[in-house]
């Protein structure tokens, strides 16, 4: 399915299960899109994660329901999907700024959250610098870690300036480091095990032998991969491309969709803060 009709059909979906307990599964088996590609698109094309959008969505309609009934808050935060009324209040004081007995006496002091109305300027990604290549399988050797989708943006800069602070003083030395290329890649990959994090490996390319303690070895399979280059200090430079990629390139793509869940950021050497540093981000795809 194309990429902003996926959008279109995912928002009206939320609209009509609102107040059900929908998740991310639920919502990308409906737009015939994985999980994991989903998460990450829906992210990029519109500011917000699946869960940000439910819960904003929510509160907005509590309070449109608290300011015109007589409807007490127990009722309320049970209604739109709170274990408890505390719970409730505080996540409500924090969206609208001030508590459901302060809003109730003064409406104005509502936050509207409508609806995304989807309208995306499709330019076909004329003006991005990819190539689309086939690749058979090959390995990595790296570090990994479970990322959970709400917090990846923060949490994968975190981990890498983890990997670079605290490698050369535990299992993983600057040799191994060397010898392996660690850092050359980092590679997000789909856990199907769970619905909310997904796995983030820093990685690089095995060529065999041992194993060292604390890494682990993984195989991506043969695809077809559409390779962005960037250009440009980082994160900045990777996270804009990452961006254009979903609201430029892929919706209206003619040729390709999504294929593999899994997709690869690749880092050349070199100081990865000049104006000119060079890293690319790999898309598994698909004729369609």
């Amino acid at each position: 399915m194309d990429w902003t009709e996926a959008l279109k059909r995912a928002v009206n979906y939320i609209e009509e299960h609102l107040l059900e307990d929908i998740n991310v599964n639920d919502i990308a088996k409906n737009v015939y899109v994985s999980p994991f590609h989903f998460q990450r698109g829906f992210k990029l094309m519109t500011g917000y994660t699946i869960n940000e959008y439910i819960k904003d969505r929510r509160l907005y309609l509590a309070a449109l329901e608290y300011t015109g009934s007589q409807i007490k808050v127990i009722d309320l935060a049970y209604k739109y999907g709170y274990d408890t009324p505390e719970s409730f209040t505080k996540a409500f004081s924090r969206f609208h700024g001030v508590s459901p007995s302060q809003l109730k006496r003064d409406t104005k002091e509502i936050k509207p959250f409508l609806p995304l109305k989807i309208s995306i300027s499709i330019r076909g990604g004329n003006d991005m610098d990819y190539v689309v290549e086939k690749m058979e399988s090959f390995k990595v050797l790296g570090i990994e870690k479970s990322i959970p989708y709400e917090t990846s943006y923060q949490e994968i800069p975190l981990f890498w300036n983890e990997f670079k602070t605290n490698c050369c003083q535990e299992q993983v030395t600057k040799e191994i480091i060397e010898q392996f290329h660690i850092g050359e890649f980092g590679i997000c990959i789909n856990t199907q095990t769970d619905k909310e994090s997904f796995h983030y490996m820093i990685a690089g390319m095995y060529q065999g032998g041992p194993i060292p303690d604390g890494l682990k070895v993984l195989e991506i399979p043969s695809a077809v991969w559409a390779k962005f280059r960037c250009s440009g200090s980082l994160p900045g430079a990777l996270q804009s491309v990452n961006t254009k990629i979903y609201r430029e390139w892929l919706p209206g793509n003619p040729h390709y969709e999504l294929d593999l869940d899994i997709n690869l950021e690749y880092y050349s050497c070199g100081e990865i803060t000049a104006l000119n540093y060079k890293s690319e981000i790999w898309l598994p795809v698909k004729e369609k």
